[in-house]
């Protein structure tokens, strides 16, 4: 009798580094967490963040930060607390390392791709002519605070050719307002020598329709600058659920 083979059933091949269920294909390898991981990052190289859904994108961040731990169950609790892939790396340090699990490294890895995604998308604008690459601009908007958890108030100076010399948030408010003085808008583009200024404020609800504390809040601000020379562009509210152009709607 061969004692590899005992307490096989009859006609199963053995399990062995070599092959499992006499699939030569099949290794130990594949089916360890080292195998899996590696399978994750071969798909990622050969087809990109497409090859991967959501779940197995996260997975991959978090196996840079958790050597030694399955993670998979881990990603998907994270997509259910913060609703998808991007609410998950923009969500805000405390409410990461809240869930179990989520360490320090783990928590800086996630905001580390949210942080590359925004520096990403403002390099597409900075140093252009910001009315002739509008939508890269919404782009990068949208990016940088669709998600945020709170309102912030952000300007975009722009100088004569109407290129982007300084982007700043000036305001960081609660969960639903935020304000802006007009008079420090003033000193700030005199500051930088602006002629001109772009508002962008998100809504942490989601959607971005102006309030009426917005619309009052943009003429205050356009009736400060106009009579020193800087053009107030466009005001921008940024949701999760779009964008709304004050211009556009105008409102401006």
């Amino acid at each position: 009798m061969n004692t590899a083979d005992a307490g096989s059933p009859a006609g199963a091949g053995s399990l062995s580094p070599a092959g499992i269920a006499g699939d030569p294909e099949t290794s130990l390898a594949d089916i360890s967490p080292k195998g899996h991981r590696q399978r994750l990052r071969r798909r990622f190289l050969e087809g990109g963040a497409d090859a991967l859904p959501d779940y197995e994108l996260l997975e991959l961040i978090l196996c840079l930060a958790i050597p030694q731990r399955d993670v998979k169950p881990l990603a998907k609790d994270l997509l259910r607390r913060f609703g998808g892939f991007a609410g998950v790396v923009t969500a805000g340090l405390p409410a990461l390392l809240s869930v179990p699990g989520i360490k320090e490294n783990s928590a800086a890895a996630l905001k580390l791709v949210a942080a590359a995604a925004t520096r990403l998308a403002r390099e597409e604008v900075v140093g252009r002519p910001v009315l002739s690459s509008w939508n890269r601009l919404i782009d990068y908007c949208r990016v940088a605070f669709a998600h945020q958890p709170r309102e912030n108030f952000h300007l975009l100076f722009l100088d004569r050719k109407n290129v982007l010399i300084a982007d700043e948030t000036q305001q960081e408010g609660t969960v639903d307002h935020t304000s802006a003085y007009p008079r420090e808008v003033v000193r700030r583009a005199l500051e930088l020598n602006a002629s001109a200024v772009i508002m962008v404020h998100n809504h942490p609800s989601g959607d971005p329709t102006p309030s009426r504390a917005d619309v009052e809040m943009t003429r205050r601000i356009a009736d400060a600058v106009g009579p020193i020379g800087i053009l107030l562009h466009d005001h921008l509210v940024i949701g999760r659920s779009g964008t709304v152009s004050f211009r556009a709607q105008g409102l401006i």
